[in-house]
C-alpha cells in the first residue's frame, strides 16, 4: 500500500486487511477497496502455482483464475509508487472536545454526517473521529447506521441534531445513549438484539467496491464495531509447492497420449507398454498411478485430489538423509531422519517417522471474506464449492496471493498406534462427547456453515500440533507466532502427521532454525507432554464437557488459553477442535491418552 496514506505487509493484504477490511490509517478510517482499484495486472507480479488455480477455478467456477501479488513499495523516491486504494468509511462521526450542559453529568458528543464538515474535516471548528459503530451482515455487506431510524423507530422526525451520550467509563454499551434534539434517546445496547431487527435489514452496501456496487440481501442488520475481531474473516486458500506424482505422471500420459488414449483397464495398458518408449517413460509409476492418471485425461480433468493428500504423498515419498546434498528442486527439498537421530531415547515408538523439510515455498490466495462468523476450510485444506463469501470485485477475474519460503519438520504418526488407540473404549467415549459438542455448535450455525466433525485422530494431531509449537518456540529462535501448522488426517490410506513449518515473503527461506531441532524432537516430546498433563486452569481445564451447553465451547475439551491455544495465525483451524487429554492423562480423564505410557 503506497505511503500517501498508510504502510502495510503485502502478506498482510491477503491475511488480514484485503478488500473490504475496515482500517484505521494515521488520519482517516476506510474500507479497503477492491481489486477494480488496484493497479492493473501488468505493474503486478503474477504468481504461478496450478494447483492452486485450479481449486480455485472449482470454488469460485471462475474460468482460468490467475494469481497476482499486491503491489511493493520499492523504497525509492524517483519512483512512482503503486497503490491500493481505499474509502473514506464510515460517513459519521462524533465531534471532539465537546463540554457537557452544567446540568448534565454525562459526556455528551455531537453525532453529525460528512457532509456536514467543512473543507478541513471539522465540524464548526472542532475535530471530529469517526464513529466505532456500522451495521454489517455475514455476507460481508457494511454501511452506516441510520441513527435518526435507529433512535426513533418508526416516528417521524424533523430535527437534525443528533448526540451521543456517554454516562460510564468503560464503554460498555449500556453506558452509551444516542440522543435526538426532539428528546427522543436510545440506549446503544439495543441494536444489538438481533431477534427485534432494530437497525432494519441489511441494505447490501458493498463499499469497498464503489458507491453503486450493492446487491439485494434480506438478513437482520447487526452492530459491528469498526475495529472487531469479528469485523474481517478472510477466506485464505493454501498450497505447499510440493512435487505431486499425480503431475508427473498426468505428463507423462498427455505426451504419449496418441498411444495411451485406446486404454480402458490393465490389459489394454500392458499392451501398450509393449512399445519400449512408453514403458520407459512409465517405469517409474506404478499401473494404478497411470490407470487414474488416463480416466481423469478421459473425464477431462486433471487431478482432483484434495490440496492436502497430494502434500502428504510428497512428504512420505522423500528419501532418507540429512540433507546436505545439492536441491534438484528450489522450491523443495526435504529428508526424512534416521531414527537414531532423534529417537535417542527409543521410547517413541507411535511416531513412524520424522522429515527435515529444508526448503519449501507456500501459496496463498485470497478467495473472499465474510463478518461475524467464520468460515474455515475441511482437514484436507479447502472450501466447500457452495460456502458464501464477499466478493473481492465487481467481475472477480484473479485473485490476490503471496508466496512464503521457508522451512520445516514433519512428523509422521504410526498407522497402526493411531487405530489402537481410537478402539479403545474410553477414547470411543470420549470422542462420543466431542462429537456432540461438535453437533450442538453445528445446530446453531446458519446451513450454509455446516460441516462435519473432523473426527479423533485430527484431534489429536491437532492438539499435538499446538504443544509442540509451543516447545519449539523455546529453542529454534522463531516466536510461536511465526510457526504455523498443516495437519494431515487421511483415514482412509491410514496416513496420519503433522508438518510445523515457518516463513516469509520478504526472504529467499530461513536460517534453518526450526529445520534443526528435528534432531531434537526426543527432547521436544518429552517437554511438551508434560506441561499439556496440568494446566494453570486444572481441575476446570481438564473437565470440561464440549457437549456441556453451560459454558458453550462446543469444540474444546481439555483446552484453554492457559495451555493448548496458540496464535490463531498459527492454527489452522482458528483454535478449534482441542484436547489435550487426548494426547497424555489430565486431571480426571487418565485413560484417553495416546501417549499414555508417555511413549
Amino acid at each position: 500500500m503506497s505511503k500517501r496514506h498508510g504502510q502495510i505487509r503485502r502478506s498482510q493484504v491477503i491475511t488480514t486487511w484485503g478488500p473490504g477490511a475496515l482500517l484505521d490509517l494515521p488520519d482517516y478510517a476506510v474500507i479497503v477497496g477492491g481489486l477494480d482499484t488496484w493497479p492493473p495486472i501488468s505493474k503486478l507480479e503474477e504468481i504461478a502455482e496450478p494447483r492452486l488455480t485450479a481449486k480455485l477455478e472449482l470454488m469460485t467456477r471462475i474460468d482460468s483464475p490467475r494469481l497476482y501479488a499486491p503491489p511493493a513499495d520499492t523504497n525509492d523516491p524517483r519512483e512512482k509508487q503503486q497503490s491500493i486504494g481505499v474509502w473514506r468509511f464510515p460517513e459519521w462521526f462524533v465531534v471532539r472536545d465537546e463540554e457537557p450542559p452544567k446540568d448534565q453529568k454525562a459526556r455528551t458528543r455531537r453525532l453529525v454526517h460528512r457532509k456536514s464538515l467543512d473543507e478541513k474535516s471539522r465540524y464548526d471548528g472542532k475535530r471530529v473521529v469517526p464513529t466505532r459503530f456500522v451495521r454489517a451482515c455475514p455476507r460481508g455487506h457494511v454501511d452506516d447506521l441510520n441513527w435518526k431510524d435507529f433512535v426513533h423507530g418508526n416516528q417521524k422526525c424533523l430535527h437534525l441534531e443528533l448526540w451521543l451520550d456517554e454516562t460510564g467509563t468503560t464503554g460498555d454499551l449500556a453506558d452509551l445513549q444516542v440522543r435526538c434534539e426532539c428528546g427522543a434517546s436510545r440506549r446503544l445496547n439495543e441494536a444489538t438484539l438481533i431477534e427485534a431487527i432494530p437497525l432494519g435489514t441489511c441494505s447490501g452496501q458493498r463499499p469497498w467496491l464503489g458507491a453503486s456496487a450493492r446487491e439485494e440481501c434480506k438478513l437482520p442488520s447487526r452492530l459491528l464495531i469498526r475495529s472487531a475481531s469479528n469485523a474481517y474473516f478472510a477466506q485464505v486458500m493454501s498450497v505447499l509447492s510440493l512435487p505431486d506424482r499425480g503431475s508427473a505422471v498426468q505428463v507423462v500420459v498427455a505426451q504419449f497420449w496418441d498411444d495411451l488414449s485406446i486404454v480402458d483397464d490393465a490389459s489394454d495398458l500392458k499392451f501398450v507398454k509393449k512399445k519400449p518408449k512408453i514403458a520407459d517413460a512409465l517405469a517409474a509409476f506404478s499401473d494404478d498411478e497411470v490407470l487414474k492418471a488416463i480416466a481423469a485425461r478421459k473425464r477431462g480433468g486433471g487431478d482432483e485430489r484434495p490440496v492436502k493428500l497430494v502434500e502428504l504423498e510428497a512428504l512420505l515419498a522423500v528419501p532418507e538423509g540429512f540433507g546436505d546434498d545439492v536441491p534438484v528442486d528450489p522450491n523443495f527439498h526435504a529428508r526424512k531422519l534416521p531414527r537414531h537421530t532423534w529417537d535417542k531415547s527409543k521410547r517413541w515408538n507411535a511416531i513412524e517417522a520424522v522429515v527435515q523439510v529444508h526448503r519449501l515455498r507456500e501459496v496463498q490466495a485470497l478467495m473472499g471474506f465474510t463478518r461475524f462468523e467464520a468460515i474455515t476450510p475441511d482437514i484436507n485444506g479447502e472450501y466447500e464449492t457452495d460456502v458464501e463469501r464477499a466478493d473481492l470485485a465487481l467481475e472477480p477475474k484473479w485473485f490476490p496471493a503471496v508466496e512464503n519460503r521457508g522451512e520445516g519438520i514433519f512428523i509422521q504418526l504410526r498407522a497402526s498406534a493411531i487405530h489402537a488407540w481410537r478402539e479403545s473404549k474410553e477414547v470411543a467415549g470420549w470422542l462420543d462427547h466431542l462429537s456432540r459438542g461438535h453437533d450442538r455448535l453445528m445446530e446453531e450455525r446458519a446451513k450454509k456453515a455446516q460441516k462435519p466433525f473432523p473426527g479423533g485422530p485430527y484431534v489429536l494431531l491437532h492438539t499435538l500440533s499446538h504443544l509442540l509449537i509451543q516447545s519449539l518456540a523455546m529453542r529454534s529462535g522463531y516466536p510461536a507466532s511465526s510457526i504455523r501448522e498443516r495437519v494431515y488426517a487421511d483415514a482412509e490410506s491410514g496416513h496420519y502427521g503433522i508438518l510445523l513449518y515457518t516463513g516469509s515473503p520478504d526472504a529467499e527461506g530461513t536460517l534453518g532454525g526450526l529445520v534443526q531441532q528435528a534432531r531434537h524432537l526426543d527432547r521436544h516430546l518429552s517437554d511438551a507432554l508434560a506441561t499439556a498433563s496440568l494446566c494453570s486452569n486444572d481441575p476446570i481445564c481438564a473437565q470440561h464437557d464440549p457437549a456441556d451447553a453451560s459454558e458453550g465451547r462446543w469444540l474444546h475439551g481439555a483446552s484453554c488459553h492457559g495451555c493448548a491455544l496458540i496464535a490463531e495465525t498459527s492454527c489452522e483451524m482458528r483454535n478449534d477442535y482441542l484436547d489435550r487429554s487426548l494426547v497424555v492423562p489430565v486431571v480426571g480423564r487418565p485413560n484417553a491418552a495416546f501417549f499414555g505410557g508417555r511413549g
